[in-house]
């Protein structure tokens, strides 16, 4: 992302730091919202092609001429261009994120900040990749991913080019191998597990190899590549369909990103065509763009994400605009007096080079362990933010439990068992409602000596016979809602596996088609399957029409039917909201208590029918139905808070303390278990 040529084999080309500001301004257009760009993320593609293609062609020429590698200088050039730029982002950073995150993001922020700084940030955004990960806006170190693919890449190409030196005729052919291979590997991936085809270096490494395969060629070729105007025409093309076409939604990078890889490719192959195109991307102000291009990307994402999150949000375009002047300055001031001067290798700079390299790295190593393991540090906020500080961190589980089996009822469906021990008679299923109970649900097993399973999917409704078109979720997602409704089926038609089955659901969600509140831009469409007894109609009745026809299967395949009547939704209460307005003086204790309450008026309208089609299952003994509303509301409605605690995340998921609190409602699912247990002993 960052080598500017300087080999001796090669001369300077300004288009390449032309191509490299197409690229850092997309993605910087892109994830400050500007419009037009929704592909803006796929500059990053065009970073990566041009790394490869740079840092190949002085790998290979210096392998040509010498018969070999001399790493240690290759490794400290690439420290001096890597290296005090990254460490000054990231100690700025640091001193901002304390004064701005609350501790669950800056205890989040703690491990970015080891991960990054170890170039391993995209094994663990990876990892730390689903449906309730931290926020995009107050992952501040995020970008980074990105850099740790290359230092990956700047590891693995030299030991593949020593390893084969002896071969390079056959060299080249097996470069091609991996980069193929890689290839078929990311699209295979993106269709299966979309998160690493994005984040993991396997998957990406094609991207980069295919700029070291051009630089080989066009070196062992002394090829100039000139193509004409239009080779330069279709790559530029290619880039900008990449840059405003694709989207967040669709499968990436996958297929869609061999688009702005090939774009790239041409544009470097023709760069010494004399056309149009070459000779915009080597005006005066591309190529000052492109050599500031990796400290602006540096400091981007960290301006964004901690204006954003201390502002509350994206604001206006004036703001955004401002925001944006601000990273370019960064960027340049990074550049002219960090990067610049470390640039011209001088020997007398090795020790101290390396010496601060050693010591800055376990500076940030030593702080980012610290915030992990003292949580974040909440006591630099009052008690009335830390109410709310709690609840934004008490909604993770431990799921250690959780696997797919091999054979059994639930074959191929990943199962969570709770409880103790045993063959579990009693199933759980459902959405991300299933996980905010976790705990609660898990207590009443332990309390009833009952062992019972969880199946759940985020965003999938437990209904038979529908399919959804979520969009907060992507077509990969969606489909494999569909397939995991159509497994649970299939489990449950086999036989007698259990005797109770419990549906949790955020049913209003479903039947409405949207949010309320803080999340109404989030839609959701069911539609009924091709293949089922559903006909299209309103989305309310084909909500009604799935669950009576799902409860009736479900009575002919177990002894009892259990739904949860879901939690009250809190339309404008997310405790990571209230905390941040709260730490940053954006609202009252009199405001957050107010947006924490919701009239029963209010719920009535938004849930008033949905109850009256669960009530209407319930009475006419199809289903029993439990009522968590008494735990959380009074006669004049509901609230997040109560007695001093927040007991929700957000403003339809409750923390493990209130699933706590309310696991009593479970008893009678656990307790048939244990009655028909002593009798069948």
């Amino acid at each position: 992302m960052v080598e500017r040529l300087s080999s001796p084999a090669r001369e300077y080309r300004p288009e390449i730091d032309g191509l490299r500001a197409v690229a850092v301004l997309s993605v910087l257009f892109y994830h400050f919202g500007v419009p037009g760009f929704s592909g803006g993320f796929t500059g990053v593609d065009i970073f990566f092609v041009i790394s490869g293609f740079l840092i190949g062609g002085i790998l290979w020429s210096e392998l040509e001429r010498t018969g070999g590698l001399r790493l240690r200088d290759f490794y400290l050039r690439r420290v001096r261009r890597l290296a005090p730029a990254y460490f000054t982002m990231a100690a700025v950073t640091l001193v901002l994120a304390w004064q701005i995150l609350l501790p669950f993001e800056f205890r989040e922020f703690g491990k970015e900040l080891i991960a990054s700084t170890v170039y391993l940030s995209n094994v663990h955004f990876w990892r730390e990749a689903g449906y309730f990960d931290t926020l995009a806006d107050s992952k501040v170190l995020l970008h980074t991913w990105s850099l740790s693919v290359e230092e990956q890449f700047y590891i693995a190409l030299p030991l593949i080019l020593l390893l084969f030196a002896r071969w390079r005729g056959a060299l080249v052919w097996i470069l091609a191998l991996v980069c193929a291979t890689s290839l078929a590997g990311c699209i295979w991936m993106t269709a299966r597990a979309p998160e690493a085809a994005f984040f993991l270096f396997p998957f990406r490494a094609w991207e980069l190899l295919s700029g070291v395969l051009l630089a080989v060629l066009g070196q062992r070729r002394r090829a100039e590549w000139s193509g004409g105007p239009a080779m330069s025409w279709l790559g530029l093309a290619l880039v900008l369909y990449g840059i405003v076409a694709i989207g967040p939604s669709d499968a990436f990078p996958g297929v869609a990103a061999v688009l702005p890889v090939l774009g790239a490719l041409l544009i470097l192959m023709n760069g010494r065509d004399g056309n149009a195109v070459n000779r915009a991307l080597s005006s005066r102000w591309p190529v000052r763009i492109g050599l500031i291009s990796y400290s602006l990307y540096l400091w981007h994402w960290p301006v964004y994400t901690l204006s954003t999150y201390w502002r509350g949000g994206d604001g206006a375009p004036v703001e955004v605009l401002f925001w944006m002047a601000v990273s370019v300055a960064l960027g340049w001031l990074s550049w002219r007096f960090v990067e610049t001067p470390l640039r011209i290798p001088r020997g007398a700079l090795v020790a101290p080079l390396v010496g601060g390299t050693v010591l800055a790295s376990a500076v940030l190593l030593a702080f980012g362990g610290l915030i992990y393991l003292r949580d974040g540090m909440a006591g630099r906020f009052p008690q009335a933010v830390r109410t709310h500080i709690e609840a934004s961190a008490d909604f993770n589980q431990d799921w250690s439990r959780c696997h797919v089996p091999e054979n059994g009822p639930l074959a191929g469906i990943e199962s969570c068992p709770i409880g103790p021990e045993g063959e579990p008679r009693v199933l759980i299923w459902g959405d991300s409602h299933v996980r905010a109970f976790k705990e609660g649900l898990e207590q009443a097993a332990f309390e009833a000596g009952t062992p019972a399973v969880i199946v759940w999917n985020a965003g999938c409704p437990p209904l038979y016979e529908v399919f959804k078109v979520e969009s907060a979720a992507t077509k990969a997602e969606d489909r494999a809602c569909t397939r995991a409704q159509a497994r649970m089926r299939a489990a449950l038609e086999q036989g007698d596996a259990f005797d109770t089955i419990l549906l949790i659901g955020r049913w209003s969600y479903y039947r409405s088609g949207s949010g309320i509140g803080l999340d109404a831009q989030n839609r959701i469409e069911l539609f009924p399957l091709p293949d089922g007894s559903l006909a299209e109609m309103p989305q309310d009745e084909l909500f009604d029409q799935a669950m009576a026809l799902t409860t009736l299967a479900l009575g002919t395949q177990v002894d009892r039917v259990f739904v949860l009547r879901q939690v009250p939704e809190i339309p404008r209460y997310d405790s990571r909201v209230i905390a941040r307005a709260l730490a940053h003086r954006r609202l009252t204790a009199d405001e957050a208590q107010a947006r924490a309450h919701v009239s029963r008026f209010e719920l009535r309208d938004r849930v008033g029918a949905l109850d009256d089609a669960l009530i209407r299952l319930h009475e006419d003994g199809r289903i029993t139905l439990l009522d968590t509303w008494p735990g959380l509301c009074d006669d004049t409605g509901c609230s997040a808070l109560h007695g001093g605690e927040a007991l929700y995340f957000d403003n339809n998921h409750i923390t493990n303390r209130a699933a706590r609190q309310l696991s009593g409602v479970f008893a009678p699912v656990f307790a048939g278990q244990t009655v028909r247990a002593a009798r069948d002993e």
